[in-house]
């Protein structure tokens, strides 16, 4: 069996997380994510919406911070939660 080589946090792939692109492609659509979550969230509080999604606060700040990665059936959470689609499309 092949060790699992940890792969680094996308922030750390990105010059100024989030507002620099980057040419990594994982990375941009994790920060496009975020930009597009961070639209999303308006004036609504982070617990407000982890309550709502039933995702973990923390876990949602880390994804803004860019210091894990999103997976799927958070993305989907968040996106039924606030009633937008937030995965960007290229």
């Amino acid at each position: 069996m092949t060790e699992r080589v940890p792969r680094k946090p996308p922030a750390a792939l990105v010059d100024q997380w989030p507002d620099t692109p980057t040419i990594d492609p994982a990375a941009e659509t994790a920060r496009r994510f975020v930009l597009n979550l961070h639209d999303a969230l308006g004036d609504r509080s982070i617990r407000g919406v982890a309550r709502d999604a039933g995702v973990n606060e923390r876990t949602i700040r880390h994804i803004l911070a860019g210091s894990v990665w999103p997976d799927l059936h958070t993305i989907s959470n968040l996106k039924t939660a606030l009633g937008r689609a937030l995965y960007p499309s290229r």
